[in-house]
């Protein structure tokens, strides 16, 4: 994820494991009666009925589970003196949730294609460390490390020791590898990490780009990803940023949104050639569109006058989750929602090959 987003994910609410403990403290579920009408021009949806507020979803291989960080009592403070993040796992009905992790703060998680194993961030074996602000990548939570467990967060295997900023992982579709993004001394780069052996190397080695949020595409060569310039952020709200496509051994690094404006979080289609991604229209209206890696103009997926946002398409191609705040502000009680895209053809039946001469071609002296 970029970390321009785990402190503005979740809004609050507290977490305690079990669903009815989750209900109580919560005030209940929200169910579909309290969300925001919907615009007609948008596909048929729902918003997922568990208690706690939780943004940014990845699904699992059976297209029913979701994997997230939300907020609990249990983790580290944040700065603000409010409840962390940790990871949870729970079903897109509602009807089962539970915890991984118990203890530090928590960013992205992501499933292996296996049905067995997840893999997610933790500070849990640095909770020493400042806390940080996963908002700021100028002030990242140093010490968080990737772990790799079962769904129940049983038999960990800490695959890294090295106490700097890691988040942001995925994981490809065959299984072999993670992708990931790290900064060292205030640079963000991506990586890739062999998920048996645990070898590792980088993949962009740039200083102006600010590269994260790396997703694997069906080939599992290529990696989509976004990146922002170091000379506009924080100078130009919200942060514009790009999104490009690259080999994983760094070669055929090419773009794919010319605009000026923010282009975030894109995440591949199992058809290979769309993905989904977050455009901001103005700073305080984030949406969703579908985007075609061989050209052409975006397809709108949400209309909404706040925030949608980290969308991700489900392994059958038939649901999207994204996260939609429902509360007051433009922030304000983010909670997942599922949208019924069967009718869009993005399932692995219509999967075209990737081509390495989509989109623009960056200069070779760019990684």
């Amino acid at each position: 994820m970029n970390k321009y987003q785990s402190a503005m994910l979740n809004t609050g609410a507290v977490l305690v494991p079990g669903l009815l403990s989750v209900l109580l403290l919560s005030g209940g579920p929200l169910l579909a009666a309290d969300a925001p009408a919907a615009d007609p021009r948008e596909l048929p949806y729902y918003m997922v009925p568990i208690g706690p507020d939780a943004a940014e979803a990845y699904w699992a291989p059976d297209s029913r589970h979701l994997i997230a960080q939300t907020r609990d009592p249990r983790a580290i403070k944040t700065l603000t003196g409010g409840n962390g993040a940790l990871t949870y796992v729970f079903s897109d009905d509602g009807k089962d949730i539970w915890a991984v992790n118990d203890r530090g703060q928590d960013a992205c998680s992501f499933f292996f294609p296996d049905s067995k194993r997840i893999v997610w961030t933790s500070t849990r074996d640095n909770m020493d460390m400042p806390v940080g602000n996963w908002s700021d990548s100028d002030d990242y939570p140093q010490g968080g490390e990737l772990y790799v467990s079962d769904w129940r967060g049983k038999n960990i295997r800490r695959m890294t020791n090295n106490k700097y900023y890691e988040a942001e992982v995925s994981v490809s579709p065959d299984g072999k590898w993670l992708t990931f993004g790290r900064q060292i001394d205030g640079n963000m780069d991506i990586w890739v990490m062999n998920a048996d052996t645990g070898e590792e190397f980088q993949v962009t080695r740039t200083d102006e780009w600010q590269e994260g949020a790396p997703f694997f595409m069906p080939d599992n060569e290529h990696i989509i990803f976004r990146a922002w310039k170091r000379s506009d952020y924080k100078k130009i709200k919200p942060t514009p940023m790009t999104i490009f496509t690259i080999r994983k051994d760094g070669t055929e690094w090419r773009r794919h949104t010319y605009d000026a404006g923010m282009n975030w979080h894109p995440t591949p289609a199992p058809d290979g050639r769309h993905y989904v991604y977050v455009k901001a229209l103005t700073p305080s209206n984030w949406e969703i569109y579908l985007g075609d890696l061989a050209g052409g103009e975006p397809r709108r997926l949400t209309y909404y006058d706040k925030l949608d946002m980290l969308a991700h398409i489900s392994p059958d191609g038939k649901k999207m989750n994204w996260g939609r705040a429902v509360g007051e502000g433009f922030m304000g009680n983010i909670r997942t929602h599922v949208m019924d895209i069967s009718s869009l053809n993005l399932g692995k039946e219509n999967y075209v090959p990737f081509d390495p001469d989509w989109g623009e071609a960056m200069p070779a002296s760019a990684p």
